[in-house]
């Protein structure tokens, strides 16, 4: 496996277990709890996601599942956007500003991972 790879899978394992310990620092409330099972859900599956990539049966397949852990990158950074615009300041510590820029980032990443295999695709078409 490439570095690169075996990087993006360590990355997006913290990322999950990051934002998963991040939640669980949150206040009880209902607000909180929705937005707790929505992210908790997202942000783990970028990282099942991209490792289940790893062992795609073809080229559309990789590309199938890129766009599931994009997709779920996506959802991940607009419930942090969500949570950035309601948690009070003292909830806005680095670890939740590095998640923040974290899924930005993996939007980025996957989008161009996405890409790069749909072009590479269609030159073997």
């Amino acid at each position: 496996m490439n570095p690169k790879t075996e990087e993006l899978l360590k990355r997006t394992f913290e990322f999950g277990v990051n934002c998963l310990l991040f939640l669980e620092s949150l206040p009880k409330t209902k607000v909180n709890d929705v937005i707790t099972y929505q992210l908790g859900k997202a942000a783990t599956s970028i990282g099942s996601n991209y490792e289940e990539a790893q062992a795609a049966e073809s080229s559309k397949d990789f590309i199938h599942k890129i766009g599931i852990v994009l997709k779920e990158s996506r959802e991940s950074n607009y419930w942090l956007r969500v949570l950035d615009a309601i948690l009070k300041d003292e909830f806005k510590n680095s670890d939740f500003k590095m998640l923040l820029k974290e899924s930005t980032d993996f939007k980025k990443i996957f989008t161009s991972i996405k890409l790069t295999a749909q072009q590479n695709l269609n030159k073997q078409n």
